[in-house]
């Protein structure tokens, strides 16, 4: 049900010599994007972010987002009593999404997260979703800074 769109690969050494703050968020984008179709079931969701190793999916394709979804929407959506099986992600899933473009620095990034109070931003280049950036990603770059 969930696709991995390629991207271009990065070479994670170009992270750890970025400059922490300084660094542009495209040195994050290497890793594919994981999708789901917004008529896939919560359930089926729940099955791909275990599946993918990942904390959010987007929902739609990469040429047509329609919104996010978390383990915490899913958590959420069954804490509220939603159906697992019979309840779409369309229901459940964010469409309020924040984006930044590919040349944004981590610091502008940061600043953008904490602003608009959100963990993930979709990174785009162009007009074309190329990547996720989430505050863990974040924490990376500013730890990989040399003493």
């Amino acid at each position: 049900m969930s696709t991995r769109d390629a991207m271009p690969q990065r070479e994670e050494d170009d992270v750890m010599r970025a400059a922490g703050g300084r660094a542009r968020i495209g040195l994050f984008s290497g890793d594919a994007v994981a999708t789901v179709a917004a008529d896939a079931s919560i359930r089926q969701v729940a099955d791909e972010l275990v599946a993918d190793e990942v904390g959010l999916l987007v929902v739609g394709s990469i040429d047509h987002v329609e919104g996010v979804v978390s383990e915490r929407d899913i958590v959420r959506a069954v804490a509220f009593g939603r159906p697992p099986e019979a309840t779409p992600v369309r229901d459940v899933a964010s469409t309020r999404l924040v984006w930044c473009d590919i040349t944004a620095t981590v610091d502008e990034v940061a600043e953008l997260m904490t602003e608009q109070y959100v963990r993930h931003v979709l990174i785009e280049d162009g007009g074309r979703l190329v990547g996720i950036v989430s505050a863990r990603d974040l924490l990376g770059a500013y730890a990989a800074v040399p003493d």
